[in-house]
């Protein structure tokens, strides 16, 4: 007799796999326009930057990571690290706000981190794929 072996894996299943997509994508749209605002120079963002204090280079290189993470969201291999990044840079973009800003304007980063955080978590498995191949492991 013939005996049939399932392998449990941590890949969403089909309508999972659509909603992450769907999720990649609004989030990919929302940060390559708040890359563009940053590399653009745009009034606002100059002033937010300002009350940092750390200097509009700093402005330039949240503009460069939004926009690597927003084409990294819409790459199959790239899209789990892609979101642990941008999580990153939303804690600190939360906690930036907390100390510099008025505290009602962490909410922003807040709402953008919960579905950061839900496709971290459904791209965990290529996350570790990647390591693995990076490491020579896999």
């Amino acid at each position: 007799m013939t005996s049939i072996r399932t392998v449990k894996t941590n890949a969403p299943g089909r309508a999972a796999d659509a909603g992450l997509w769907g999720l990649q994508v609004l989030l990919a749209g929302a940060f390559l326009m708040a890359a563009c605002v940053k590399l653009a120079a745009m009034p606002q963002a100059v002033e937010g930057f300002e009350q940092i204090g750390l200097g509009l280079w700093l402005m330039y290189a949240v503009g460069a990571v939004e926009l690597a993470g927003a084409v990294a969201l819409l790459a199959p291999a790239l899209s789990g690290p892609a979101a642990l990044g941008l999580a990153a840079l939303l804690v600190g973009a939360t906690v930036t706000q907390l100390l510099v800003a008025e505290p009602v304007t962490a909410l922003v980063p807040v709402a953008y981190l919960v579905p950061m955080g839900v496709v971290a978590w459904g791209r965990r498995a290529r996350t570790v794929r990647l390591v693995r191949l990076l490491l020579g492991r896999g």
